[in-house]
């Protein structure tokens, strides 16, 4: 399943096989339980998405949402993608030494952190990452890599 036509979360979620279905809903409810305020969960590019509403901040390249993370069962493996992190060298950073010092093996693109099981990842490390941007912080950070 690359790319989803579900309009719904759980849509998307249901038409995953289990065992798919369950690890991408535990890292679903991971992000859900440290999401700062005003972030909006939604459907966005065949994925699960959690972005800044444009009510909030309108001013994004595509005129579209502006993307916090995603989630997403890809043909090969699961994704969690980090935009926050492809933005930010610094978070970059932390992440990987975060995943050596879970002693876990870092399969990761540009922005996208790729996996099988939940085993793969540090899990309490992407709670706090979650947790780290509030949204008038993400639109600082979202703003001085645009200027780059």
């Amino acid at each position: 399943m690359a790319r989803s036509e579900a309009v719904t979360v759980e849509t998307y979620l249901a038409a995953l096989p289990p065992a798919r279905r369950e690890a991408l809903a535990a890292v679903r409810s991971l992000v859900l339980r440290h999401l700062p305020a005003v972030y909006e969960e939604a459907m966005a590019w065949g994925m699960i998405g959690y972005g800044v509403p444009l009510s909030r901040y309108a001013d994004t390249y595509n005129g579209q949402p502006l993307s916090y993370l995603a989630l997403a069962a890809q043909k090969n493996y699961l994704a969690l993608y980090l935009t926050c992190v492809y933005m930010d060298p610094v978070r970059e950073a932390a992440l990987r030494d975060a995943f050596a010092k879970a002693g876990k093996k870092l399969d990761m693109g540009k922005s996208c952190l790729r996996f099988q099981t939940l085993d793969d990842l540090p899990l309490l490390y992407l709670g706090q990452l979650v947790a780290s941007l509030s949204v008038d912080a993400y639109i600082r950070l979202y703003e001085k890599a645009r200027r780059r």
